[in-house]
Parts: structure tokens; sequence; C-alpha cells
């Protein structure tokens, strides 16, 4: 009777919050459709009728490091394809800490913090666009569009992204979004591993492709990565797709080897080790490691294929990028940016660690939270920091949102929202 009464309670709220939901998208699109300049029709693929022209802007020449130390002009122009559930928050403070230093041109989304993902990325959707606009980095989420982003960065710009073992992304993205995927509220079980599990093991008795969100729950990475994510994996077309990929970006990082993977951008951008110290951001308190028994880790690599066949192309090319670099220089490397780390969290945050959103006490410092949750984990600031610290510690610990709004973002969709849930209690 209990259970009856508390699926009862747990659908009222979710049909509540989809009504509410709705009639406050709809209100957002009337504000939008005001805002929004005329809407522009173009391929992702055909050239564009007008370029980038970096002149007005820093550039640096194309130079590549020696095997031991940095002897190239800092790069500054870079695009960073921000995926999902990838760690990619963390590479965003990295960016956003390098950009305002060195007071960089950043491509912000116009209203919110990303660009109206998960449609595709247009250039107009970027704050402040005029005909002609050049700038140093783009970083938010999208939908990629390869020859929309060419548009409105130097002809030298680095292209980068980063990817995640297809089994733990599924993982993570299954029960971030959960609750915003109408699809998996008819799954059976109590909790999120137990329709996880349900779901792996019959896909095609839950799955829609033209579900709301579903896209979440198949080839997330191929789908951000702005390819068709329900291509199947014997089509001709993935062939071409990973040359494509290949072509495009000049690196792709991989999380489970996130050190070793800034290292490489460091590297290749001739950045110096303080640019890439970072503290781990975006994370959920249960994401210590994976609960998957080995039997759903093959269903899940299984379901989502062709991110599995991307993933494991990128790994192979990501060690003969570490390879080129020096093995051991490698090992060097990253036990002196491992040290560093350390002694920045000694230095810089309240018992060493991360704590749930609830004993955060500074707002700027509150992590943005998935929809009906608080599992999210951000930081407190140690009190007394040396002065030489302050600033540095209180960028490494704010969260992508306010620090974007610090850089002049006007966030103010994303902000509307934010005050919405939190007078709902969502």
């Amino acid at each position: 009777m209990m259970c009856v009464r508390t699926q009862g309670k747990l659908c009222r709220s979710v049909w509540k919050g989809l009504a509410l939901g709705t009639l406050l998208t709809t209100f957002l699109i009337l504000l939008y459709s005001y805002a929004a300049p005329p809407l522009i029709f173009s391929s992702t693929e055909n050239p564009t009728s007008f370029q980038c022209h970096p002149s007005s802007l820093p550039n640096f020449p194309v130079s590549k490091s020696n095997s031991t130390e940095m002897h190239c002009p800092q790069r500054h122009n870079l695009m960073f394809l921000k995926t999902h559930k990838t760690g990619s928050s963390t590479i965003l403070n990295i960016l956003f800490r390098y950009g305002e230093k060195h007071h960089l041109h950043f491509a912000f989304p116009r209203g919110r913090n990303d660009f109206d993902y998960p449609s595709y990325f247009q250039h107009w959707q970027v704050e402040g666009y005029h005909p002609g606009s050049c700038f140093n980095i783009i970083c938010n989420h999208m939908r990629y569009s390869h020859s929309e982003v060419k548009m409105l960065i130097p002809p030298d710009a680095v292209f980068v992204t980063v990817l995640r073992n297809p089994a733990l992304l599924f993982e993570s993205s299954f029960q971030y979004f959960a609750r915003v995927i109408p699809l998996t509220w008819k799954l059976p079980g109590a909790g999120s591993e137990q329709k996880m599990d349900a779901f792996l093991r019959n896909p095609k008795d839950y799955y829609d492709s033209s579900g709301f969100n579903a896209h979440y729950l198949h080839n997330l990475l191929t789908f951000d990565l702005g390819y068709d994510n329900e291509m199947a994996i014997e089509d001709p077309m993935v062939s071409d797709l990973l040359k494509q990929l290949d072509s495009r970006f000049h690196l792709v990082m991989l999380l489970e080897y996130f050190d070793e993977s800034l290292l490489l951008l460091r590297d290749l951008m001739c950045w110096d080790m303080d640019d890439i110290l970072y503290f781990k951001l975006n994370a959920r308190k249960d994401s210590s490691g994976s609960r998957l028994s080995p039997e759903i880790c093959r269903l899940a690599q299984e379901w989502n294929a062709l991110d599995t066949l991307i993933y494991q192309h990128f790994n192979a090319t990501f060690w003969r990028k570490v390879e080129e670099y020096g093995v051991e220089r490698m090992k060097n490397n990253v036990l002196e940016l491992r040290r560093r780390n350390d002694e920045l969290k000694q230095e810089c945050i309240a018992g060493g660690g991360p704590v749930d959103a609830s004993k955060i006490k500074e707002s700027g410092l509150q992590p943005w939270q998935p929809l009906g949750q608080t599992s999210i984990q951000g930081y407190n600031l140690r009190k007394n920091i040396s002065p030489k610290h302050r600033q540095l510690c209180r960028n490494m610990l704010t969260p992508e949102i306010q620090y974007m709004s610090r850089l002049g973002a006007d966030l103010w969709v994303t902000q509307l929202w934010g005050n919405i849930r939190a007078l709902l209690n969502w």
C-alpha cells in the first residue's frame, strides 16, 4: 500500500513538473523569438559566404614544442567541443581561467549556457554575433556543426574534444538525465540502477528515437559530434565519419586518462603547467566508481556500438600521441601535475575535498543541479588562503554558470529557469 502511495505521489509530481515545464518552455520560446535574429538557413557542410578575419585578434603561428621544454609562443585560438558527462566542465574551468588571464574573446551562447542544444549549432546563436565576428575560444555545449563553427574562429584555431568509455558514459547519462527523459518513466525498477538494467536487457522494447530527450540514451557521443546517432555500425558512412573526425580535431582527449590528456593539450597549445591545474568539477557524490557488472557493461557497449567504435578508434590515436610526446616524459609530467594539484587542494579547499550541495556556504560556489536532485557536489574555500593563491583558488572552484556570468555572458534564460526551479523546489 505504501508503494502505491509513493508511486502515485511520484507520478503526480512528474506530471505537475511536465505541465509547468511546458508552460515555461512556451513562455521562453515566445521571449526568445523576440530576442533572436532572423533565422539564417545554412547547410552544416556547405561553405559560407564570408570568412572570419583574425587580424584584429591575438594570433600566433603554428608551432610545436620540442620533447623536453616549451619553446614556442602560446596559442590562444581554440574550439573545444564540450561533450556530455565526460569531465568537460573541469576543462571549461581551465579555458575560462586561461581566457580571462589573457583577455581573450569568448563566443558565448545567447541567454543560456548552451547553444540551443540539442539543435545543431548555428553561428547566429553566439551572443553579440554580427557578420565577420571573430572569437578566440568556443567551448559551450552544442551539437557540432563544423562549417558553422569555422565561420567564427581564426584559421589557425586548434580543435579539441573529449570522449569517455561509452558504457560508463551511458551509466552517467542515464542517472543524470533520467528525470527529463519520459521513456524511462515506464521502466520497471525502484531506482536508476534497476531501471538501467531493465533498459539494457531489452532496449528495443523501450527506446523510441523520436522520444523527447531520447538522444541521451543512445550513442550520445555520436550525437554531440554532429552525426546520426541511429546510424547502423555496418553503414558504409561510418568509415567516412571516422575520417572526418580525424581531419577535424587536432586532439581527442580521453576522460579515463585525464591528466595525460591535459598534458597533450598543454603541449599542443604551448601553455604552461600553471594553465592546466584543476579541481574536479560537476561530479556526482556517488561517482567514485562504476557499479556496472561485466554483463551490463557489455550490453551498454553493444547498445552504444557507434560510440564504442569511435572511442576505440581515438583510444588508439591517443596513445600514438603519447608515444610522440615521450612515455617517460609523460609519466614525469603526470606526477608533477598531480603533485601541484594536491598542493593546491590543501591550500584552497576547506576539508581538502568536495561536499554535498547543502553544505556549500557560498551561493557563488553552488553547482547547477539536475532536475529534482542535489547530487552534484561542490567545494568550500578555506579561510586564510595566502594572498598569492586567493584569486586562483576561487577561480578554480567557481562553477560554469557563475564563471560565465563573471566573464560577461548574459544567461537570462538559464537564470530565470534556475529561479523558477528554486521557487518550486525542483
